[in-house]
């Protein structure tokens, strides 16, 4: 039953050698276009914007810091490194990498950096 309407719905359609005129073939991709602008503004946008702000927060570190890490550890920053931070957690040392660090909960007393 599907299929003989489907088919008699494509016969009813109007060809363009009836007098109906063919639709320029870019009109087609239209939809495709609007369709990854929408994902460019609504996924890869504010992940990018998302990796810029941990990058500074990471140029940011210094000693003294509290910070938490993605694992979910709350430390004292005691060394910062080009690629790895030493964090002091109660009576251990943990170094770990600088990406490993997610959010600085409180800043260390010296204000030598102005923001």
């Amino acid at each position: 039953m599907d299929l003989i309407f489907g088919i008699s719905l494509f016969a009813m359609a109007p060809s363009p050698q009836q007098g109906g005129e063919a639709a320029p073939a870019w009109t087609g991709m239209v939809p495709l276009i609007l369709l990854l602008v929408v994902f460019y503004f609504i996924l890869i946008r504010p992940q990018q914007k998302k990796a810029k702000e941990h990058q500074r927060l990471l140029t940011t570190l210094r000693p003294g810091d509290k910070v938490l890490t993605s694992g979910g550890v709350i430390g004292t920053i005691l060394t910062v490194k080009e690629k790895h931070v030493t964090l002091g957690s109660a009576d251990t040392k943990l170094e770990i990498t600088k990406g490993a660090v997610s959010e600085i909960l409180e800043r260390s007393g010296d204000t030598s950096e102005k923001s």
